[in-house]
């Protein structure tokens, strides 16, 4: 099926001006009737039905007379979340800002939390082993660390190489970005992670030596990559 290259501009037209993007935003929260709104956005009548006549494709009317999205809308805000990361992401690469650099604190709660999923797959796996009488035994740490470590490094690298976040990133709001044009690649991915699963310490080290607020650790600088606050 062909394109039409008319409907993309209108989509982009009709979601260019904040205020109807607004209007996606709280219309997703619950119905919203047209004085309720004008409330939340502050502006008049006039502005007002100019702007719901611009999203009509976008929304229908309950029967009580309130607002709703449709699945045109549903689809728009999707879009929306789509070019807010990607804003993040462009401001960044072009002017170099340090704004969204995350903090220290929230990359090690992130790490922690994906150190504590790769444990867990660990453990998991010994107790199905155990239960299969593969192998017997009390579970030795020193003796699973490096399948940790490896967990740790290939979930990171996959995940972050695909989306640009691990779990624990997703949970924390995070997200690794490269510091060049081109997109995050898993080649990129593997090389950052390889510091910090096993050679946290020395990465650390090295990172404070930078005096880059960009790099915390100097695997992040070789990979040219940092990690940003959503």
């Amino acid at each position: 099926m062909a394109i039409n290259e008319e409907n993309i501009s209108q989509i982009l037209r009709v979601l260019s001006h904040n205020i109807r993007r607004e209007i996606l935003i709280f219309l997703q929260k619950k119905e919203q009737s047209f004085s309720e709104l004008m409330s939340l956005l502050d502006i008049d009548t006039g502005k007002m039905s100019f702007h719901l006549r611009i999203l009509k494709q976008f929304i229908d009317r309950t029967e009580s007379g309130k607002y709703k999205l449709n699945r045109f809308g549903k689809n728009a805000l999707v879009i929306l979340k789509d070019i807010e990361a990607l804003s993040i992401d462009f401001d960044f690469v072009e002017n170099r800002t340090i704004q969204h650099i995350a903090k220290f604190s929230r990359r090690a709660l992130a790490f922690a939390f994906d150190m504590g999923v790769a444990f867990t797959i660990v453990v998991l796996a010994y107790l199905v082993a155990e239960f299969l009488v593969l192998f017997s035994g009390q579970f030795l740490f020193h003796q699973n660390i490096f399948v940790f470590l490896g967990i740790l490094w290939a979930s990171s690298t996959l995940l972050e190489g695909h989306s640009g976040q691990t779990l624990g990133k997703i949970m924390f709001s995070l997200k690794v970005v490269s510091l060049g044009s081109e997109k995050l690649t898993y080649d990129t991915a593997a090389v950052r992670n390889f510091g910090k699963c096993f050679l946290l310490p020395i990465d650390l080290l090295l990172g404070l030596r930078i005096k880059d607020k960009r790099f915390i650790k100097v695997f992040d600088k070789y990979s040219r990559t940092t990690v940003i606050s959503l």
